[in-house]
């Protein structure tokens, strides 16, 4: 466990929201779902494993105010010595000209690659964490991953929406492909342009923001920061189906049980793959330069 000094460390930027009990709709309404369809390219099976809406108890909890940190995690290596997965392996998974590529020496510290440093971002958050790593830290914090049920509950509130300020999509409070754009910004082709345009000004630079930077206009009812765009963010639950009898995209099924749930849209993405219902599977040891993770705890304690 972190010694009173760490705690105090890791406060600085991990202030903990507590988040009260209460019995909430988790999942999309079925005509948000239809609505998507003329809304971007993507057809509805994309989306079905957001159905169906259903209630879920979820106990009181903490949960971090903002995703954890470049600094927060240095506070963490330095007192255990920790190596990620991906320092181990000696690369990490960067989006490239036109896709993912594997570049050598990209880890938490180096996140473009060699050349480059997190020390230069320390309020940045964290990533090309894996789901170990993340665990890893929040145990040694004393605290540990939310559910995929308590992540969308801190980012909608008691009641559905489907980004955390609202039911209108607002461009400037969220990290995202769409921030600071003008006009129109759906569809692959439109991110396509934005993409190669952002890697010849900037290379593979992970486009993070410090956490909190579009606090409290983008905050969750309960006055949580980051819920949409900046960083995806790895749960504490295995990816399943809402309602296992129902027919699915095969892609659902064979992730089902496999993978962890992951929430929240990066800097990479679109509006759609940021709103509180959106869900993503991942491989539990993958991670890459825009997935990175927050904390929760039991009930509304301090850190053990």
């Amino acid at each position: 466990m972190p010694d009173t000094t760490t705690v105090a460390a890791i406060a600085a930027t991990a202030s903990m929201i507590t988040v009260p009990a209460g019995t909430v709709l988790i999942g999309s309404p079925e005509d948000h779902l239809d609505a998507l369809v003329s809304q971007q390219h993507y057809g509805r099976t994309w989306f079905e494993d957001e159905s169906p809406q259903h209630r879920v108890t979820i106990s009181a909890f903490r949960i971090d105010r903002y995703p954890v940190t470049n600094a927060d995690f240095t506070h963490f290596t330095d007192a255990t010595g920790y190596t990620t997965a991906a320092e181990r392996r000696g690369f990490g998974a960067l989006y490239g000209d036109s896709y993912w590529q594997m570049q050598p020496g990209a880890d938490w510290r180096h996140p473009a690659g060699p050349g480059d440093s997190a020390a230069e971002r320390p309020d940045h958050p964290v990533v090309h964490v894996d789901h170990a790593d993340a665990t890893a830290y929040a145990r040694w914090a004393g605290k540990r991953l939310p559910t995929e049920a308590e992540w969308e509950y801190a980012a909608h509130g008691p009641g559905w929406r489907p980004w955390p300020w609202g039911s209108t999509w607002n461009r400037a409070r969220a990290v995202c492909a769409e921030t600071g754009q003008s006009g129109p910004a759906d569809g692959p082709a439109w991110w396509r342009v934005w993409w190669k345009d952002r890697v010849a000004r900037h290379g593979t630079l992970p486009g993070t923001a410090p956490v909190g930077t579009h606090s409290p206009d983008g905050d969750s009812p309960f006055g949580i920061c980051d819920m949409a765009g900046n960083v995806s963010q790895w749960t504490a639950s295995t990816y399943r189906l809402y309602d296992p009898a129902r027919s699915y995209d095969p892609m659902y099924h064979a992730a089902t049980g496999r993978y962890m749930a992951v929430r929240g849209g990066g800097w990479m993405h679109l509006r759609h793959q940021l709103r509180t219902t959106e869900r993503f599977a991942a491989a539990p040891d993958y991670s890459n330069h825009a997935l990175g993770f927050r904390c929760a705890l039991d009930g509304t304690g301090t850190p053990a």
